[in-house]
């Protein structure tokens, strides 16, 4: 019950779409209706406003955090876990957009980095690797989001391998349009503007 409490909680928070509120305080417009549509930090980026773009990956990958640090202070590491999927889920699917939510990389990042920060940091590292080589954010994502499951259970935490394996399904899954991109040869770069 009190696992189900934290996950309740974590989906709220996870549901705050940073993204959205960001560009609309700043006279930006909705993002909904900019680039690819996206409410993440990518899209952002594709206003022109690498501050927003910044605020929007610390807020997304914060909340995925925060959910996890505070359900773990308070309810242990059953709660943290569950409090941290949901916080990712919370992302995909926010109640206060009708369910119609971003792809949760930051959110992934940052859930990663506060349930066990070593395979936290790999998959940053591999994130921004492939970034750095390819200048391409679905492909970054991609990879990182492989690594992080494969590393929890190298670590031997079979149980953090599982709910993140679960979480980069949910990943490839909102990024089958990228996927198709990249096999095409037309995913855009870092940094273009895109629509």
């Amino acid at each position: 019950m009190t696992a189900l409490l934290w996950a309740v909680m974590g989906y709220l928070l996870g549901s705050v779409p940073f993204g959205v509120v960001i560009t609309r305080a700043l006279g930006l417009g909705d993002l909904r209706q900019i680039g690819s549509g996206n409410i993440g930090a990518t899209n952002v980026l594709r206003t022109g406003h690498k501050g927003a773009a910044l605020a929007t990956l610390l807020m997304d990958s914060g909340k995925g955090a925060i959910a996890v640090l505070l359900a773990r202070w308070l309810g242990g590491e059953d709660a943290a876990l569950a409090a941290g999927a949901a916080a990712f889920l919370g992302h995909l699917f926010p109640v206060w957009l009708g369910f119609r939510g971003g792809k949760g990389v930051a959110t992934f990042l940052g859930t990663v980095l506060a349930l066990f920060w070593p395979v936290g940091l790999i998959a940053c590292a591999l994130w921004l690797a492939t970034a750095a080589l390819t200048r391409i954010s679905s492909l970054s994502a991609l990879v990182a989001a492989t690594g992080a499951p494969v590393m929890a259970w190298v670590f031997g935490l079979p149980m953090l391998a599982l709910v993140l394996a679960f979480m980069a399904a949910l990943i490839f899954i909102r990024h089958r349009a990228n996927i198709q991109r990249l096999m095409a040869g037309t995913e855009p770069r870092i940094g273009r503007r895109q629509g």
